[in-house]
């Protein structure tokens, strides 16, 4: 059936934006007719709750108690003030059923039934790209969430990045910005030499250096190398270590880029740290950051005065024998985010690197940068996974920690993801395979995967015995139940979740949300028949139940997307 279009809030913009906004329109307009005092000092935005007791409204708003005291007047003054303009507002009539004050000036605002039919109006219309906003619309964002060494499997600690930092990639774009997504090849320095003498070793048949990588991915690798390249073995000493070298790292870093995109992880640029001293580019860092009167000599060395803006000591770029410290690697890394055209520079690092916060926000300091808007660190806690009661320590492979392809291998890709973006990054958590596995609602992934799938059947269902949904089968009129009600306003929250997802850089918040919202539906579904019984004669009603049915799986699936996790019709 053809769907048409219902009036509805501007693309991108939730009705609860659109009550915040006349609420604002309000005050002004207040103040312009002296109701309140010409010098009062409004707010940038309204912020509104949703009452857990559904008597008191939709939306409620303290807004009249917090400026109160600024203005010096009581509250529910303030409060009889902006409730006049709110009724006399003709671009929100549609909207509000009724404004109330309650106790010392709370402003209570309940949705009229046309209000609640925009809702759903707006989410059929604007389809999957329902809830994206226009917040950060300009505003180019470089997001690296792995670094990693091109020497070895990826493992557990790059796995929680690679699902959280891929879904907050999702979520920034859904808000408007331009996201580059960014992996870190750490390929320069010892350990590449390390690599290159444990391969050469496996090859040949020889104990692998104590120090050296071990693991049955060296043996596979080794071998691979020595049957493409049988001459590497009669070369040079030095000649055969760097040829073993870098057959590894295209190897390892093709079966890493191999291994992520079967995650649904991609990136846009793979960025070599060998490259920032190709060139002389590490010499016009040096000379920038020179230039800002940062940058001294001191027993040989050249340093960066990164104390001037918080570091705890100055760090050492050129050391004294003229070899180049790690910091060096991350100035001018930095820098070359910012000369690429990135305004803000975000680092997704492990639980073991808190303290390069304030470091890197000393480079941009130091950089002439604004480093509370140019540069985000986050630093996520460990992982432990547990099966059988028992948490998993060692690697198949690698010889070490569980890797990103073996949890994949246990618990698929959609449980792995799910339950690594669920849980706030700056703590650490537990993955029990024995519970990912399971088909009960204990398991998150698959409770709100299976409320998907339960709508698209009733609504397959719906289909096969002639009721009609879509934008002309809303009929707010008729969706009078408490739990209509409820699963409209938790489907009108989408938007303001997403966008408050983005702007803390929490993607777990759009996780926790549909969790929610699949609770919400199913009760809804258990107290509010959508299908008729028998040889019930389909209603109007069941066509404006079936499409709200619609509009939440269309949210479900949209909140799924943004995690990278599939939304399945059937299971």
């Amino acid at each position: 059936m053809k769907a048409s279009r219902k009036e509805s809030p501007p693309s991108g913009e939730s009705v609860s934006d659109h009550v915040s906004s006349a609420i604002l329109r309000a005050l002004a307009l207040a103040v312009s007719a002296e109701q309140l005092p010409s010098g009062l000092v409004l707010p940038d935005e309204i912020t509104l709750e949703r009452p857990k007791n559904r008597d008191h409204g939709d939306y409620a708003t303290s807004i009249a108690l917090a400026l109160s005291k600024s203005a010096g007047l009581n509250p529910r003054t303030i409060a009889e003030v902006i409730r006049s303009h709110l009724l006399a507002d003709g671009e929100i009539k549609n909207l509000v059923a009724a404004v109330d004050i309650a106790g010392p000036g709370f402003l209570n605002i309940s949705l009229a039934r046309a209000g609640q039919g925009s809702i759903i109006a707006s989410i059929l219309n604007e389809g999957a790209r329902y809830g994206h906003g226009s917040a950060l619309e300009g505003v180019s964002v470089n997001l690296e969430f792995i670094s990693a060494n091109p020497t070895g499997p990826l493992h557990l600690g790059h796995t929680r990045w690679a699902a959280v930092g891929d879904a907050l990639g999702r979520v920034l774009s859904a808000a408007g910005a331009k996201v580059s997504r960014e992996f870190y090849i750490n390929d320069r320095g010892n350990q590449m030499e390390l690599f290159g003498a444990s391969l050469r070793a496996a090859a040949m048949g020889v104990p692998v250096p104590e120090d050296g990588y071990h693991g049955e991915y060296i043996n596979e690798l080794a071998k691979s190398i020595k049957g493409a390249h049988p001459e590497f073995l009669q070369l040079s000493e030095v000649e055969s270590l760097a040829a073993f070298r870098d057959s590894g790292y295209s190897l390892q870093l093709a079966d890493q880029q191999r291994v992520l995109q079967d995650f649904r992880t991609n990136f846009d640029t793979w960025f070599s740290e060998k490259s920032l001293y190709k060139n002389d580019f590490f010499k016009h860092c040096l000379d920038r950051l020179r230039d800002q009167g940062h940058v001294f000599e001191e027993g040989g060395a050249t340093w960066l005065r990164t104390t001037d803006f918080g570091d705890d000591k100055d760090r050492v770029m050129i050391k004294s024998d003229g070899s180049f410290a790690y910091f060096a690697s991350d100035s001018a890394y930095y820098i070359s985010k910012r000369e690429r055209g990135f305004d803000i520079c975000i680092y997704m690092l492990g639980a073991d690197h808190h303290g390069y916060v304030n470091r890197l926000k000393a480079i941009a300091a130091c950089a002439g940068d604004d480093p509370g808007y140019n540069i985000d660190v986050l630093i996520g806690q460990l992982v432990k996974i547990m099966e059988n009661g028992e948490e998993l320590k060692l690697s198949k492979r690698a010889g070490t920690i569980i890797t990103l392809e073996e949890l994949v291998e246990k618990v698929g890709v959609d449980a792995a993801r799910y339950t690594l973006i669920r849980y706030p990054v700056d703590t650490p958590m537990v993955m029990d395979v024995d519970v990912l596995r399971s088909r009960t609602n204990e398991n998150p992934v698959y409770y709100v995967q299976y409320a998907h799938a339960r709508i698209c059947a009733v609504l397959r269902n719906a289909t096969d015995i002639g009721i009609f949904f879509g934008v002309d089968q809303i009929h707010p009129e008729l969706l009078e139940h408490d739990r209509e009600r409820e699963l409209i306003g938790a489907l009108a929250e989408f938007p303001r979740v997403l966008a408050g997802a983005a702007e803390l850089r929490e993607p777990h918040r759009v996780a926790r949300y549909v969790e929610e919202l699949a609770g919400i539906y199913h009760r809804f579904y258990a107290d509010c028949r959508v299908l008729p019984l028998g040889d019930e004669e389909p209603t109007a009603l069941h066509s404006a139940r079936a499409t709200l049915c619609n509009a939440t799986a269309q949210v479900i699936a949209n909140s799924l997307a943004l995690l990278g996790v599939t939304a399945p019709e059937k299971m």
